[in-house]
């Protein structure tokens, strides 16, 4: 059933701001535990419309096309349209007519798909809502919100929809776009909102205005601190910004187009009129709007039509300006030439294509100019959990002072309380130093297999010093502040369907660890709350001071309880004892350092280490809101009594190894930006090849700079940033600001970045990063506005994979460019020689007409182009370096091949035209044979021209064919595309493997013989004959064609032409020391990985191989094997270094 067009009437008798939660919930029917059933949702589905709001975001296909019809290439052809039927050409003006409306007609509907496909990949990037639905947390589009609804809010979200908050901590929301309110609001659950002014009890929905309404969260309005939950009441329309929109259009204009000359002096009408007419003369044009590609090339078409006029001047002077109407055809003729028709089209169904395979690879593109600077990143700054690893957290260890060490043993399951086991151990000694011997040890560990690890668990039997855990005084006094100091939620239950009950987990992973151990020893929130633990206040986690601390009030004492969890370094500081009970003792220098040789020892097994820490609070804690808490936050968290550590393992992505390889052999640099302790993100970045397992093989100086904690190089002015050898490739406790001064530091290298990101402080960095990548998962809607690209499965290998896309597609666009313009070049080289065959009545004759030209740039040259917009990813296109962002599409080595190509083409279709027309027919040039087939007397007769011309129509034709299949690569021969292939020949499979541009180049080739031949198409219309014997002298010249290219290719590859000073350019910007990233963390495991290749014999095949680089979103050709075991081999010289 479709849904409504129309908003029913939603709420509840009164508006939800004066009543109560349980009120609004059985009025709406919902349940603030488990939220909307899924009957009730597939109910409401069709009884009200999707949350949007009406009229916004449309795509205008007028806009679309008057913009296709105000293309500089159009305008061309629509010149020289009026000067067909100007001098009575009718056959060529209605052709002309005829290829306009083609062309603006594929070139609108192409753009309009384009925008609507754009629309529907930013619904998928546009703000989400977290919502209960069953008892499960659910992320869906802010679209598909229902009233009723629990919506659980954090930090950086967008209010998907208006909402009736029950739970609020802290909760401050930013309403300045909808009550112009500067400062957020601080938001409560009680239903006792009074009328302004008055110490009256509201009873009316008139009597307060919706930013008195405490107890209310808006649409669109941003959380700017605290988290909460809510049911949703209004959407769509029937929000407060609902009905804004329906009573008022709201129109921006840029900055000094203003006209009002009393606020902006006498000259502003002037100024302000003069930048309307600009911006208007600009986005009509294409110059000022759109990508930087599409700018670039609406600047080409304007040049192109600069030249086309030029070259008619040159035609109307060759003739003394005596402009009879041959004079004006032979000048349509040339000006039909320059321009590439198709261009545009072209150029709209590739990005089209492009942001289709993106979104298969689990990238959503919000920004087309994301798309062409793809293929030009250098460096990628990446986060480390949920990124580069599975963000699965499980506990392993709990380190407890005096006490020992707790582990979580047999446990693969991150939602599971029950799976596995724990036992304890006693505590280890330590030095505050490890040696390099043990940190080798542990990393042996990381290459074993989760669920080998896990069976090797299982069959060990427990030490003499270790036996099952059991709950102890200092065990629980560990457990209660890990289960509070939490915000997740591990619950037991059966879902709607199911008839099993299972473990349902909300929150953030590291909390859904510490919660889920909690609850192995029954100590959940949950219950602990039910047994009368009462929570006062909240300092959420602050990303500056890496902590969070909780007040909560004991049912047994009345003591108001401290509790408070965060990074080791952060928390000890604040620590005056350390353990409980009678462990409790003073926290002195010597303690510090156990405490941190305790920390590395963990860290060093990739462990994520968390300290946990308490206090007593004297007397009452003043039951306070909002920035009245945060006042206290340094009085709270001061004196504090450290607990214990607790070490939580999120094992790296299998997949992550591999893409950080691709991106070394890419000449992609990978760093890690976390906020992690260094020995933790030292530890991963060691097993996923970041950074070598023994940095004694690097230079002192490159070593002492690869890794490094954001304080210290926070600490560095920029002119000692920009002195370090290699910028750091392991960042740990990285700070928002720290991001955006590493993108400073590699800006000023010259390097081309991308920045991921989620949370709120991170949309600084994803919005001046180069390409500003966002996490779909779990990333904040602030974050996701921030930035152009976002991923929907928060995996790095997404981000390796849209790479891949960004240059297969550049590279077609380089292609598919370079063969319309070359052949453009052919034909103006061509036409502008024919100016000097002038006939007995000294009117120059034009080697090709008007309608083969169009022929040749509408038909022949537009399909090939097509296809080699779809050309797949070449077999080294992850091996090469990033393109140079300074040329852009236009680099110098496209700019020479288009001349030198264009240049071969049209010498050979002159050469033909002059052996046809001097060699054989003694330069008889005929009569008015621009118009006419003329035969009435020998030297009148237009024949030798009509016959010169159907073979330079003919030969050209096959060229721009033959070109396209040459400009599969710009440098490799044609004969062999790939170097890796094993066969002889490999020619034929290599054009027939795109198989639209095979048949494109076939059809094409074919089709010039029915043009030739059919009468009246001939003579009347391409004004040419029937040939002969001149087939000859066409297959031969496309012969000397291909050999011209093949020569300048060999010559190119010979010389290392338009290579050498790019890559003096990527050494220059990398630095001087070539870290081999992908390859140290293999050498072990690749070691084992090539002995279970030879035992497999064929099922580990090259076709296995490209299953799994086709799962990473690939499009081009798998890795060869040699491929694969170079690096193999480079990884071991360096292991045994």
């Amino acid at each position: 059933m479709m849904a409504p067009t129309t908003q029913t009437p939603q709420g509840t008798d009164r508006h939800p701001f004066l009543l109560s939660v349980e009120d609004v919930a059985r009025q709406l029917g919902t349940n603030i535990e488990t939220g909307l059933s899924a009957r009730q949702v597939a109910e409401l589905r069709n009884e009200f419309p999707p949350n949007e709001l009406e009229g916004g975001g449309g795509v205008s296909w007028y806009k679309i096309l008057l913009k296709q019809i105000s293309n500089a290439m159009i305008l061309v052809l629509v010149f020289a349209m009026a000067l067909s039927f100007g001098v009575n050409d009718y056959i060529e003006g209605g052709v002309l007519a005829a290829v306009i409306f083609l062309n603006v007609s594929i070139g609108f509907f192409q753009e309009f798909k384009a925008e609507k496909k754009m629309d529907s990949l930013r619904a998928l990037s546009s703000p989400s809502a977290s919502v209960l639905r069953d008892g499960k947390n659910e992320v869906i589009p802010s679209a598909e919100v229902l009233p009723g609804d629990i919506i659980i809010l954090k930090t950086g979200d967008t209010v998907p929809a208006d909402v009736r908050v029950f739970e609020a901590m802290n909760l401050n929301c930013d309403e300045k776009s909808l009550t112009g309110e500067a400062e957020p609001v601080e938001k409560r659950i009680a239903h006792d909102v009074r009328i302004p002014g008055s110490d009256n009890l509201a009873t009316e929905e008139g009597e307060v205005g919706i930013g008195d309404r405490f107890n209310m969260a808006y649409s669109t309005t941003t959380v700017t601190k605290g988290r909460g939950r809510g049911i949703v009441t209004f959407t769509g329309m029937q929000t407060e910004v609902g009905k804004i929109a329906a009573s008022t259009t709201k129109k921006t204009r840029k900055a000094g187009r203003s006209m009002n000359y009393k606020k902006y002096g006498k000259t502003q009408p002037v100024k302000g009129g003069a930048r309307r007419v600009y911006d208007f003369i600009g986005k009509f044009l294409g110059l000022t709007e759109g990508t930087p590609l599409q700018r670039k090339l609406s600047a080409l078409a304007y040049l192109l039509f600069g030249c086309a006029i030029l070259l008619a001047i040159i035609v109307f002077g060759v003739n003394r300006f005596n402009v009879t109407d041959e004079v004006a055809v032979y000048a349509i003729s040339t000006g039909i030439a320059i321009i590439p028709e198709s261009l545009i089209a072209v150029l709209t169904i590739t990005m089209v294509v492009g942001m289709t395979v993106m979104r298969k690879a689990n990238v959503v593109i919000r920004d087309l100019s994301a798309l062409e600077a793809l293929g030009g990143i250098t460096n990628i700054c990446s986060d480390k959990t949920g990124t580069l690893t599975q963000g699965a957290m499980i506990v392993k260890k709990v380190w407890l002072p005096k006490v020992g060490i707790y582990t979580v043993n047999h446990s693969t399951d991150p939602s599971n309380p029950t799976q596995g086991t724990v036992t304890k151990g006693p505590e280890p000694f330590l030095t505050s130093t490890t040696d390099e011997k043990n940190d080798d040890d542990r990393q042996l560990t990381f290459d074993i297999p989760l669920a080998k690890l896990a069976k090797d668990q299982q069959n060990r039997n427990l030490s003499e010093d270790e036996k099952v855990a059991e709950l102890t005084p200092q065990l629980e006094a560990f457990l209660v502040p890990t289960a509070l100091c939490n915000l997740a939620t591990v619950l037991l239950e059966k879902t709607e369907g199911d008839r099993k009950e299972k473990w349902q987990t909300t929150g953030e992973p590291t909390e859904i660890a510490l919660q889920v151990f909690a609850r192995r020893f029954d100590f959940g929130k949950k219950r602990l709350e039910a047994d009368g633990w009462k929570q006062i206040a909240e300092f959420q986690f602050d990303s500056s001071i890496k902590r969070m601390s909780v007040v909560y009030r004991d049912p047994e004492t009345n003591d108001s309880m401290i509790y408070t969890k965060g990074a080791v370094e952060r928390i000890l500081d604040l620590c005056s004892s350390i353990g409980t009970g009678s462990n409790n003792e003073t926290m002195t220098d010597k303690m510090k350092e156990h405490v941190i040789a305790q920390m590395d020892e963990l860290a060093g097994q990739g462990q994520r280490v968390l300290a946990v820490a308490s206090r007593t609070w004297d007397g009452d804690f003043p039951e306070q809101h909002g920035s009245n808490v945060d006042s206290l936050r340094t009085e709270v968290e001061q004196e504090l009594t450290l607990i214990g550590l607790v070490g939580i393992y999120d094992p790296p992505r299998d997949e992550t190894k591999d893409a950080i390889r691709e991106c070394s052999e890419a000449g992609i640099k990978v760093h890690m930006l976390t906020g992690d302790h260094p020995a933790t993100a030292t530890a991963i970045a060691k097993e996923i090849g970041i950074i070598p397992h023994n940095l004694s093989i690097l230079p002192p100086e490159v070593s002492a700079s690869i890794i490094q904690k954001a304080t210290d190089f926070d600490a560095l002015t920029d002119a000692q940033i920009d002195d370090l050898p290699s910028l750091p490739l392991v960042l740990a406790r990285c700070a928002p600001d720290t991001k955006t001064r590493m993108i400073q530091a590699l800006r000023r290298r010259g390097l081309y970045m991308a920045m991921t990101g989620d949370g709120v402080n991170d949309a600084p960095s994803l919005s001046s990063a180069d390409v500003g990548i966002a996490m779909g998962l779990a990333g904040s809607d602030v974050a996701k506005g921030a930035a152009k690209i976002v991923l929907t499965d928060d995996k790095f290998n997404s981000i390796v994979a849209a790479i891949r896309e960004g240059r297969r597609m550049f590279d077609n666009i380089q292609k598919f460019v370079m063969h319309l313009l070359a052949s453009n070049v052919g034909e103006v080289i061509l036409l502008i020689a024919g100016l000097g065959f002038q006939d007995e009545s000294n009117q120059s004759v034009f080697p090709l007409s008007p309608l083969q030209i169009l022929w040749i740039n509408m038909i022949t040259s537009s399909f090939p182009a097509f296809g080699l917009g779809r050309e797949p990813a070449s077999s080294d296109i992850m091996r090469r370096k990033p393109h140079s962002i300074k040329y852009g599409v236009f680099t110098p080595q496209i700019i020479v091949d288009m001349l030198v190509y264009g240049l071969l083409m049209g010498t050979c279709t002159l050469l033909t035209f002059v052996i046809i027309i001097y060699g054989v027919y003694d330069g008889r040039l005929g009569s008015d044979c621009n118009r006419n087939y003329q035969t009435d007397t020998y030297l009148s007769s237009c024949e030798p021209v009509f016959r010169a011309r159907a073979t330079a129509f003919a030969e050209l034709t096959w060229l721009i064919l033959v070109a396209a299949w040459e400009f599969k690569s710009i440098r490799r021969s044609m004969f062999r595309l790939d170097p890796a292939t094993q066969s002889r020949f490999p020619f034929f499979k290599d054009v027939y493997e795109n198989r639209f541009l095979f048949w494109a180049v076939v059809i094409g080739a074919v089709s010039v013989f029915p043009a030739v031949y059919i009468p009246g198409l001939n003579t009347k219309v391409f004004k040419h004959v029937g040939i002969t014997w001149e087939w000859g002298l066409a297959f031969g010249a496309v012969i000397v064609f291909v050999l011209g290219v093949e020569a300048w290719k060999t010559v190119k590859r010979a010389t290392g032409w338009f290579i050498s000073e790019e890559e003096n350019e990527e050494e220059r910007r990398g630095g001087r020391f070539g870290l081999r990233q992908g390859f140290w963390g293999r050498a072990r495991s690749r070691a084992s990985s090539i002995r279970s290749l030879s035992r497999k014999g064929t099922e580990m095949s090259e076709g296995s191989i490209g299953d799994k680089v086709a799962e990473m979103g690939a499009l081009g050709a798998a890795p060869t094997t040699r491929s694969l075991l170079t690096p193999q081999r480079e990884g071991e010289q360096v292991s045994e270094l």
